[in-house]
């Protein structure tokens, strides 16, 4: 059944077939199957340099990247002197399901050109490939076997080049976990981290990703210092392969919306390669709650609270096995740092037992560093204990040596049936296709650092278009809510309690931590916590209806015959229209709105409505400043 999931339904394949290229046909377009997108490779003179590979990508007559360089530098000087040998060519037309995602089944549809180079007389010494999608555009380098000798490269450079038309501005932050400002392609005080949004001055949105980054060097962006208006790939070091190998896929979405560009982010994972778990009946997704008190009586108290609220796991955050940062912290036992808690009487065997009795399953936290030290030892005794998963913590990224053991990392925990979440400034690339026990991963910045709400209308359409997110969704954490408690103010949750439970349907992830700083002494039974309690964390369709990069966002996503909508506005009021026409038509639904209201006798105030809605249906929704709106909606009986 699983090898079925996973089985890809062609219903077109147009076989490979090569072509010459003489010196006059120097130009080869591939174009999308629906005619939007082309991207135009050449060969061109440039300055200094004979025989560059240049090129250009348009949508719809428009011009997305202007005229831009490619190739690689290293121990092959990958930059010019090319010849085309020959293209092949071919077209994919697939359906794939996911063990779960965003929608229960992913279109896989593109035409490719592979380019096979010659350079100052070696033969076949590159192949450039080149895949034009409806979503988007994506290209890589490949490096082919040579028996005869010379297999190993070492990589140093990537000059792969983004030029765009002048007044195009970047959605920019300079770390995963950073805040992201809206800038011109100029000044920028930093490289920038990937997907990298931009808003072009023809009215087109784009952004550029990285997909199948698993044994490579992470690459951001930077400006060109000598051509305008240019974003060049920045990697964070050099990489030594051995060939055959390909380097990670540049990817350039591009949309007539912003929202399209969060519908279409399956683009990465259709780059990856399908699952390579033969048994995935143990991955399971699920909302999760922290355990903060390493106690008996905590843990028990929070697995009797999740059986309540239909929450699947609970998590024991750092400090279980010692303090996590000092070397003789062993995660093989439980000795939980007195930082924590000094009079712990943690059992941890005997909770997951207790778990395991109510139906709830535990993660643990671990640091990578001694992730680093101990793998090999914590897996099968994680299994052996009875463990679901565990959260990498503090993980190191960007270097060759570290992106390469965090990913085989992962591939050994799918040998032990653990799931994973990957926190820090990891950003995925798509591989939790081909390893889905990676559920989510952080690189964002969450409620941890308390953002204000209009994080939470840049992160759908930058962060997010990249993979889930684990943005750790808080509920009770804030000002005013609990008289005379002592709460640093950099902890206060900066938005409503609507923007919260909207955020459980605009933020995806099969990973969902709710609740995040809070307990359960902290919930009173507020009547819309039954938003939370129903609402799943994967789905089978997701529809963006409105939105405005840094200033609101409204999505709708449906698990099987119920439909969940999500709405949240920065820093200012609004009034949104939405309609339902995504409802099947000529039936009745009953619609419960969870809504920001300050007349609610509760300390949250948030008011429920309940109205019958069908297709015809379009609803004004009121958002305070910072706030937000949640709506469930089910067939009629």
């Amino acid at each position: 059944m699983n090898k079925l999931k996973f089985l890809e339904l062609t219903t077109l394949l147009i076989s490979m077939f090569c072509i010459r290229v003489s010196a006059q046909q120097n130009e080869i377009s591939t174009i999308s199957p629906d005619k939007n997108l082309i991207i135009s490779v050449r060969l061109k003179d440039v300055a200094e340099k004979k025989d560059m590979l240049v090129y250009s990508v348009d949508y719809k007559g428009k011009p997305v990247v202007l005229e831009s360089e490619l190739g690689l530098t290293g121990t092959l000087k990958c930059t010019e002197n090319f010849s085309i040998k020959e293209v092949r060519t071919s077209s994919k037309d697939s359906i794939w399901h996911p063990i779960y995602g965003e929608r229960n089944s992913y279109t896989n549809r593109y035409n490719e050109s592979v380019i096979v180079l010659n350079q100052s007389g070696k033969v076949g010494v590159l192949e450039f490939v080149v895949r034009a999608y409806n979503e988007g555009i994506a290209f890589r380098y490949f490096f082919p076997e040579k028996p005869t000798g010379g297999t190993y490269l070492r990589i140093t450079n990537e000059s792969t080049g983004f030029t765009f038309s002048e007044g195009t501005k970047a959605w920019v932050t300079g770390s995963a976990q950073g805040a992201y400002s809206l800038k011109p392609l100029k000044e920028w005080p930093t490289e920038c981290e990937r997907p990298l949004t931009l808003e072009l001055e023809n009215g087109l949105y784009a952004s550029l990703a990285e997909a199948e980054m698993v044994d490579y060097s992470r690459t951001k962006f930077s400006l060109d210092a000598n051509k305008t208006n240019t974003v060049k790939c920045a990697m964070y070091e050099g990489v030594d392969l051995f060939t055959p190998f390909a380097t990670p896929w540049r990817v350039i979405m591009v949309a007539e919306k912003p929202g399209q560009l969060v519908e279409n982010n399956f683009i990465l994972l259709n780059l990856n390669p399908p699952c390579k778990i033969t048994n995935t009946d143990w991955i399971k997704p699920g909302k999760i709650m922290r355990e903060t008190t390493l106690s008996a009586k905590g843990s028990k108290e929070l697995i009797d609270f999740a059986v309540k609220h239909h929450i699947k796991y609970i998590h024991f955050d750092a400090g279980w096995y010692g303090y996590e940062y000092v070397v003789g912290s062993d995660a093989t036992k439980v000795s939980v740092d007195p930082r924590r808690n000094r009079n712990s009487d943690l059992n941890l065997q005997v909770v997951i037992r207790y778990a395991k009795e109510k139906g709830i399953g535990v993660f643990l936290y671990v640091n990578q560093r001694a992730l680093a030290n101990q793998l090999d030892d914590i897996l099968p005794l994680y299994q052996k204990w009875g463990v679901a998963g565990i959260k990498f913590g503090f993980v190191e990224v960007g270097s060759h040596r570290w992106t390469t053991w965090l990913h085989e990392a992962v591939k050994k925990c799918a040998k032990y049936n653990l799931m994973v979440d990957i926190h820090d400034e990891y950003r995925p690339t798509g591989f939790s296709r081909t390893y889905p026990n990676l559920l989510t991963q952080e690189g964002i910045r969450g409620n941890e650092e308390m953002p204000p709400a209009t994080n939470s209308t840049v992160q759908p359409f930058t962060r997010f278009l990249a993979g889930p997110a684990d943005h750790t969704i808080c509920y009770y954490h804030q000002r005013g809510l609990k008289p005379g408690q002592n709460i640093p103010d950099t902890r206060y949750i900066n938005t409503t309690s609507g923007h919260q439970l909207g955020l459980a349907v605009v933020f995806y992830s099969p990973l969902q931590f709710l609740y995040w700083y809070d307990k359960p002494s902290d919930v009173q039974d507020e009547p819309e916590l039954e938003f939370f309690d129903q609402v799943p964390v994967v789905w089978d369709d997701t529809k963006v209806l409105v939105g405005k990069i840094g200033e609101y966002i409204s999505v709708a996503r449906r698990s099987g015959k119920e439909w969940f909508v999500g709405s949240v506005t920065n820093t200012d009021a609004r009034t949104l229209k939405l309609s339902l026409d995504f409802l099947p038509a000529g039936k009745k639904f009953e619609a419960s709105i969870y809504s920001d209201d300050e007349t609610i006798k509760t300390p949250t105030k948030v008011g429920i409505k309940r109205m019958t809605v069908n297709s015809k249906t379009i609803l004004d929704v009121d958002l305070k400043a910072s706030g937000g709106q949640a709506i469930h909606i089910v067939a009629k009986q």
